[in-house]
């Protein structure tokens, strides 16, 4: 595939780069995931990656697994799972994950969020597994609400002590869940979940973020142009030394409007 990156936006830190599609975006992601995964991998015998679960990460993956990289030295994690489900359930971002790139990589370990069990033991083990793997590496993307994994405004916290929480999810939040096709309508949707929290997710040297789709352009704004706080924990990234962001035409809308055209 033929792309061409273009320069939106750059906020404190967060450098955003938009592109006429979703595929293209999917693209320029993996390339550049791929290319700190290898460099890491110069550095270290084994690397930890925490992977979003959600069709904003659909192009991104599918580009990522044909990347070439040694991935029998990557220890993979998720970082948000739905309070109740049974293991393997279809709404399940374990599932998602197995089939979107756990299932096609020989990884050196899956390490999954179980969500059958009881929330104080598995927010322990969990934790416990974290504590052992720092990640080096997490690949997001962000809610319509702003949200990182499932640190809503309201229940997310920069300066969280935890690793791993049980939060509510908010009425925007659960709403994008049926947006993205996963339930039929809010009343299906599981009102809490198991999390990671913002400083685990941004303990890692590198974050990758990828947000397509109209139904972001105003979280992608909010994340550029807002003030650094919970009200829009995605913000967060811009305080990151080495985080960078991926939209689409439609996602990038309103900084496109707001910013003038794109510098090719």
């Amino acid at each position: 595939m033929t792309w061409e990156r273009v320069t939106l936006y750059k906020k404190d830190a967060l450098r955003l780069w938009a592109h006429e599609t979703r595929a293209h975006m999917g693209a320029a992601a993996a390339r550049d995931i791929a290319e700190e995964m290898r460099r890491q991998l110069e550095e270290k015998d084994e690397i930890n990656m925490i992977f979003a679960a959600a069709p904003s990460q659909n192009e991104t993956l599918a580009a990522l697994v044909k990347e070439d990289v040694d991935w029998s030295r990557v220890n993979a994690f998720h970082m948000d799972e739905y309070v109740g489900l049974e293991p393997g359930a279809p709404q399940s971002f374990g599932t998602y994950l197995k089939e979107h790139i756990f299932g096609l990589v020989p990884l050196k370990s899956v390490n999954l969020i179980d969500p059958s069990n009881d929330a104080a033991a598995e927010i322990g083990r969990y934790s416990a597994l974290l504590e052992v793997h720092p990640v080096d590496i997490t690949v997001l993307g962000i809610g319509e609400n702003g949200h990182i994994a499932f640190n809503d405004p309201g229940v997310a916290d920069f300066e969280d002590p935890a690793l791993v929480k049980v939060v509510p999810l908010d009425e925007v939040c659960r709403m994008q869940q049926v947006h993205d096709g996963c339930f039929p309508d809010i009343a299906a949707v599981p009102t809490h979940a198991l999390t990671l929290t913002v400083p685990a997710l941004t303990k890692a040297a590198a974050m990758f973020c990828s947000v397509p789709a109209p139904t972001k352009a105003e979280a992608v704004w909010r994340t550029m142009t807002e003030d650094i706080s919970e009200n829009c924990p995605a913000a967060i990234m811009r305080r990151h030394p080495h985080a960078v962001m991926y939209c689409d035409r439609d996602s990038a809308r309103l900084l496109a409007e707001g910013f003038g055209s794109w510098e090719k």
